[in-house]
């Protein structure tokens, strides 16, 4: 009986491989059925950059956005629906994220702001995916007429995905904590390091100025002439 469920795994697994190496090979569109994107963009002083990604009707929209150096370490981070609406509102703040479960499908508009900081670039990090969890059901429907019952293997696949996800999501959140830690450690060191230096400069050519000026004082004195007088 063991034997025969083995079996039956085998056969279900080797179909399930079989089809989506088919379904790789057609001319679907790159980001069919999931795609996840992070980008390090650098935003100039005073200026605002806007990015757009293309959405599925239905699909499930998610950006994030970090600042991992640069002025006060904060910018302003709005998204925008293919209506134009703005869905998440102009926040100045370090980090900011946006999720939609069903989008309407369209090009959705992510932009950065950086128009408060008028001297400070600012390094930021973008984390953007795009997860069409239907495609599933497609492929459930595409198996079923081949006779293969695999409704629970199709959700426990489900609901593998959207958890993979969220620490995918969890992990790129604490690798631009991580970078952003790290980078506020490096601008310390050199601030530290910098002053340091200029104040070593200052206290040497003080230094070096009382020496010449009190140098100077007593040269004067003994190249004055005086001579006691006795009585």
């Amino acid at each position: 009986m063991n034997y025969k469920k083995m079996n039956l795994i085998s056969i279900l697994l080797f179909t399930v491989t079989l089809f989506v190496l088919v379904r790789c090979e057609t001319t679907e569109a790159w980001y069919e059925p999931a795609v996840a994107m992070d980008y390090k963009v650098h935003i100039d002083a005073g200026k605002e950059d806007c990015y757009f990604q293309y959405v599925n009707p239905g699909a499930t929209f998610f950006v994030s956005f970090q600042v991992l150096r640069g002025g006060d370490g904060k910018a302003g981070f709005a998204v925008r629906n293919p209506a134009g609406v703005i869905v998440h509102p102009y926040e100045w703040r370090a980090n900011a994220d946006y999720q939609d479960q069903s989008s309407t499908g369209g090009y959705y508009s992510v932009c950065i702001d950086n128009q408060f900081s008028r001297f400070a670039a600012k390094l930021v990090n973008l984390y953007l995916t795009v997860i069409r969890y239907d495609e599933w059901d497609k492929f459930t429907k595409e198996l079923e007429d081949l006779n293969l019952s695999v409704e629970n293997f199709t959700t426990s696949i489900i609901n593998v995905e959207k958890n993979i996800n969220e620490m995918i999501q969890s992990q790129i959140y604490s690798k631009s904590r991580e970078e952003r830690d790290f980078h506020l450690l490096v601008d310390n060191n050199s601030y530290v390091q910098n002053w340091s230096i200029v104040q070593i400069i200052v206290i040497a050519a003080t230094t070096s100025f009382q020496v010449y000026f009190l140098r100077k004082l007593f040269d004067d004195r003994s190249s004055s002439g005086y001579s006691k007088v006795r009585i």
